[in-house]
């Protein structure tokens, strides 16, 4: 009996990556010109994985929010992974702003990856498992096709494929 073989799709941040990110941002904010005076601020929550954003008003909050995603993507973390709140107005007239950083696949998108990889007609299968999925199948070929297919698709999520055995 031949041995099945399986992968997992996972979305994990790594928030090592994105501290180094907002420190970076918050060296540029200082430095920057346009920002002098200014109260523009980033924090990082680890335990809720969550970013805040505090700046005066919503012109400078957009300036804050294009460093800190060019820092982002410098250091290769996938902007897919940050859901980002909405505008809020803070004391005195300065703005505020909740970003949180993705981690694991929420079920709603486990359940449309599952439904994909069942429309693909391929020989394999795939199951929720927490906040991952796991697709298992006899043959490797099969299962390199489920990864290039579903590389080509947008599931409003960064997409890792680890456990490739």
């Amino acid at each position: 009996m031949p041995k099945n073989c399986s992968f997992d799709i996972v979305s994990v941040i790594d928030i090592a990556e994105v501290k180094n990110a907002i420190n970076q941002s918050l060296m540029e904010i200082k430095q920057r010109f346009d920002f002098k005076g200014s109260k523009s601020n980033i924090t990082l929550d680890e335990g809720k994985r969550q970013l805040t954003l505090f700046s005066d008003d919503d012109h400078k909050m957009k300036s804050v929010i294009d460093i800190l995603q060019g820092k982002l993507v410098k250091r290769q973390v996938s902007l897919k992974g940050m859901d980002y709140g909405k505008l809020e107005d803070a004391s005195g007239g300065a703005v505020r702003q909740v970003i949180t950083v993705q981690n694991g696949i929420p079920q709603d998108k486990g359940k449309d990856i599952v439904k994909e990889i069942k429309s693909m007609k391929i020989k394999v299968q795939a199951q929720i498992m927490d906040e991952q999925v796991r697709v298992t199948g006899k043959n490797r070929d099969d299962l390199q096709l489920v990864i290039a297919n579903l590389k080509q698709k947008d599931f409003g999520l960064d997409m890792q494929f680890t456990n490739y055995r």
